[in-house]
């Protein structure tokens, strides 16, 4: 069977990562999967076995998605949009998917309207239309008026045959960030979330009994770390160790606080996800990977979800997830070093999440979802 998934990534990497976790998923089954990205290249990204198509790449500025930059931080023109336009509709005629498949639009991307529905339309127009599918994750921006779900809607209706949800709905339905009718409901197909395979414990128990900070490097983590040092003064009995991102410099930075004794501050670790399972509580924002990691895990969590300008996403997914034992949310309004403690105090002492209750094959489940429909139309 021949894949076809098309994804723009505008802020982060994480929409194109699980579009090739979803790929490679396809690859492993033997399809052959070709992905167009229409983001700025990650080449830390592992697209083994996965055809890349790189369309000329956009960015957004920051957080207005609505005001997009070419590769070198200028102004997008009519020239830039009708190339990967093109490139979009040569790569359906020289693909010819069995199935087609599009990341996060219409739910989200509107302002890449016009070259989705001329994929869209173009798909439609051939001999044997492919199956078309939506893929999101389990939290979008919610619409800001009624016309923008509707017009969405419309867009599910007239061209696609099913929606994948990457998430359990026993946790994060569609409709804790979208207004979903019942039209919407039976195009809806839950296929739990898409994650690597857990990661087991660490073979060395290492970050047994710590407290784990884990918050990027950016800018918007800075308030944490530096809340999470001050915290530990309020717990010497515990040991916290700093994951910090961005690089020697951001490190640098962090390592220079007045941290007491009982913290260790380290760069991001590749065995990170293997320390969760020992440790006592992790402290962190609340995208869409960090969950998944501790939901594995299993481990006690102070969650404190971006929500920088009008982003919503973060804090729809913790607060969805909070309703699970050991799991507390800080708003960053609230966060203090004396509420910090206390907040972990609390995730530590409830009772102990069933780490096997929520469905984490995503990616197979997708993969079985989409071959049953291209089968049924064989």
């Amino acid at each position: 069977m021949k894949v076809m998934i098309v994804v723009t990534h505008l802020l982060g990497t994480g929409h194109l990562s699980r579009a090739l976790t979803l790929a490679r998923a396809f690859a492993a089954a033997g399809d052959e999967v070709t992905v167009v990205s229409g983001g700025m290249p990650a080449p830390q990204l592992g697209a083994q076995g996965v055809r890349l198509v790189q369309l000329p790449p956009l960015r957004s500025d920051g957080t207005n998605f609505t005001r997009l930059l070419n590769d070198t931080g200028g102004e997008t023109n009519v020239e830039l949009f009708g190339q990967r336009r093109q490139v979009l509709l040569n790569t359906l005629s020289e693909v010819g998917p069995d199935v087609l498949m599009t990341e996060l639009f219409p739910f989200g991307r509107r302002v890449l309207s016009d070259e989705f529905l001329a994929l869209l339309d173009a798909a439609h127009a051939r001999p044997r239309r492919p199956v078309v599918l939506c893929s999101i994750r389990d939290i979008l921006a919610p619409p800001s008026k009624p016309a923008k779900a509707d017009r969405a809607e419309a867009i599910i209706a007239r061209y696609y045959d099913a929606v994948l949800v990457h998430s359990d709905p026993r946790t994060t339905p569609l409709s804790v960030s979208w207004p979903v009718s019942d039209a919407l409901e039976a195009r809806l197909r839950y296929t739990g979330y898409v994650a690597p395979p857990a990661a087991g414990p660490h073979p060395a128990r290492v970050g047994e009994g710590e407290i784990m900070v884990s918050a990027g490097g950016g800018a918007v983590g800075l308030p944490i770390f530096h809340a999470a040092c001050q915290a530990a003064a309020l717990t010497p009995e515990r040991r916290w160790r700093l994951l910090v991102g961005g690089g020697p410099q951001r490190l640098a930075e962090i390592r220079a606080l007045a941290a007491p004794d009982n913290v260790i501050i380290d760069p991001p670790r590749p065995d990170f996800r293997q320390m969760l399972h020992h440790a006592a509580a992790l402290v962190g924002m609340c995208g869409y990977n960090t969950a998944l990691d501790l939901l594995q895990a299993g481990t006690p969590a102070v969650l404190i979800p971006f929500d920088d300008g009008n982003e919503v996403e973060q804090t729809l997914r913790a607060r969805a997830l909070a309703t699970q034992p050991g799991i507390e949310v800080l708003r960053n309004a609230e966060l203090s070093p004396e509420r910090l403690a206390r907040a972990v105090a609390r995730a530590m002492a409830a009772p102990r999440r069933d780490a096997t209750a929520l469905a984490f094959d995503g990616a197979a489940r997708s993969v079985a979802i989409a071959h049953q429909m291209a089968g049924a139309r064989a």
